[in-house]
């Protein structure tokens, strides 16, 4: 049974972030549209009409969540990322390692959010693509940063443009979780992870030929 709605404005700011976190969740393992707003309420244990106190429609919701997922995720990559005790390349497979043991841990249930409603974006609003590409594209600069680090710091051989091997990585990682959640299996996520970084690894005559 449903507790009635707190409006106190402390209360009401954690049921709503609840919603947020049980969204995230949940479009995280399921995606948008296969996720009804009866499982988020009752996993909230909100009544169903006071959803739309919080959030003005599902759609709003699904913005919410995406940021939530875009500030989760910063953070996950700023830990690694920014860690000043490794070098610039040891930073990058950190991350590859902790989100590889993230997919596991959750027994390749859950993917990536924004890959997920990447893939329903033929029944999304033009909101969703606009919102989900600045996530993207701020992933894609965080591991440019990085990746110029690991040049100027001669762990990188290759001359690639360090925005070209961002864009390709943040492109193959998402296909790459994907293929994992299908397979039940880290393997797709090694397999990229060991191509990236062999290819960052090769001289930057090799690296460049062709």
């Amino acid at each position: 049974m449903t507790r009635p709605l707190d409006r106190t404005p402390s209360r009401a700011a954690d049921k709503r972030q609840t919603l947020v976190n049980i969204g995230t969740a949940l479009f995280t393992q399921k995606g948008f549209g296969s996720t009804g707003l009866d499982e988020i309420v009752q996993a909230a244990d909100v009544p169903k009409g006071s959803f739309y106190y919080y959030f003005e429609s599902k759609d709003i919701f699904a913005h919410a969540v995406i940021r939530n997922y875009a500030a989760y995720f910063a953070k996950k990559l700023d830990r690694t990322l920014n860690d000043a005790t490794l070098s610039p390349l040891a930073r990058l497979r950190a991350f590859t390692a902790d989100a590889t043991d993230g997919v596991m841990r959750f027994e390749f249930k859950r993917g990536c959010l924004v890959g997920n409603l990447g893939q329903e974006m033929a029944s999304l609003e033009e909101a969703f693509r606009i919102l989900l590409l600045a996530v993207l594209s701020d992933w894609r600069e965080r591991f440019r940063q990085c990746i110029a680090e690991a040049q100027a710091a001669g762990e990188i051989r290759t001359r690639v443009d360090p925005a070209a091997l961002a864009r390709f990585f943040w492109s193959a990682w998402e296909g790459a979780v994907l293929c994992a959640k299908l397979e039940r299996s880290r393997d797709p996520l090694d397999n990229v992870s060991h191509l990236f970084f062999d290819h960052l690894l090769l001289p930057a005559d090799v690296g460049d030929a062709g």
